[in-house]
């Protein structure tokens, strides 16, 4: 059994559940919500993705069925909760981080959280990559979602980088991310505007995702999508590549980024931490 297998087939519950649909030939990645934890990127779950990249990437994207490699053409990432896609970073551990002048744990972190993202926006030279978006997507949630290919947002969802408010800014190539669709001053005026809530409707407007579709359909809306992307597979993927060679992400300007956010961090002013504080009970309230 494989990695990747004896990851779903665990009794535990897991922040990271995985189906291979072998029809249309695409793997299914949903963020799931665990003990009652805020639906974020919880450590737990950013070391299940990266064990999930690895077993993909060291395939060449091959899902593993009894021991046989079958190709993944598409994989879709989306979230088990109808809500929200993710709420971001996890809050109370940059608290504590910096609580406790920890800047090497912050940044061991940030550092985990850009390289997931970074890998996810580099997947589109081998698989068409989908976000699902059925609920909120707030900081580091909506950078995963910018780093597909294609963007799909049910009609309640919504998007927004928060980290503004409390003195920070995106750290996992949000900038970048957003600037490869709307260009670089759209991009810097919503990083910097301290608006909270973006909807699908208007981030469509935008040009920031691709469809927006009814409340449930979402997986549907996604199938449809994989049916058009597959009468011309080989121009579309080409169309891919060409894209990432245009407008590569420069993963050292990124990483410089994660430098200027851990400095950003320690130097929270006390206003800044309240507000941190609040959010992070906003967030345990509404996932208690």
């Amino acid at each position: 059994m494989s990695a990747i297998m004896r990851a779903v087939a665990s009794a535990r519950p897991a922040p990271l559940a995985l189906h291979y649909q072998p029809a249309d030939e695409v793997l299914w990645i949903n963020l799931s919500l665990v003990g009652g934890q805020p639906h974020n990127f919880s450590t737990e779950l950013l070391d299940a993705l990266q064990s999930r990249l690895d077993d993909l990437e060291a395939t060449q994207w091959q899902w593993r069925e009894q021991e046989i490699g079958v190709p993944v053409r598409y994989a879709i990432m989306a979230s088990d909760h109808p809500r929200y896609f993710s709420v971001g970073g996890d809050l109370a551990f940059f608290r504590r981080c910096i609580e406790r002048r920890d800047p090497q744990g912050l940044r061991r972190y940030a550092l985990q959280c850009l390289d997931i993202v970074y890998r996810w926006a580099m997947a589109g030279s081998d698989v068409a990559t989908i976000a699902v978006v059925q609920g909120r997507a707030l900081g580091g949630g909506f950078e995963a979602a910018l780093a597909a290919n294609h963007i799909i947002a049910e009609e309640h969802a919504e998007f927004g980088f928060p980290e503004i408010l409390f003195g920070l800014f995106p750290v996992s190539g949000g900038m970048s991310l957003l600037a490869r669709r709307i260009g670089v001053h759209q991009a810097e005026r919503m990083m910097r505007d301290g608006r909270l809530i973006y909807s699908a409707r208007e981030l469509l407007a935008m040009g920031v995702i691709d469809e927006v579709c009814g409340v449930g359909e979402g997986p549907i809306m996604a199938r449809a999508y994989i049916q058009r992307h597959r009468d011309s597979q080989r121009a579309r993927m080409m169309l891919q590549r060409a894209k990432l060679r245009m407008l590569p992400l420069d993963l050292n300007e990124l990483r410089q980024v994660v430098d200027d956010w851990i400095e950003t961090a320690f130097a929270l002013t006390p206003k800044e931490t309240r507000i941190l504080d609040a959010l992070i009970g906003m967030q345990k309230k509404e996932f208690s």
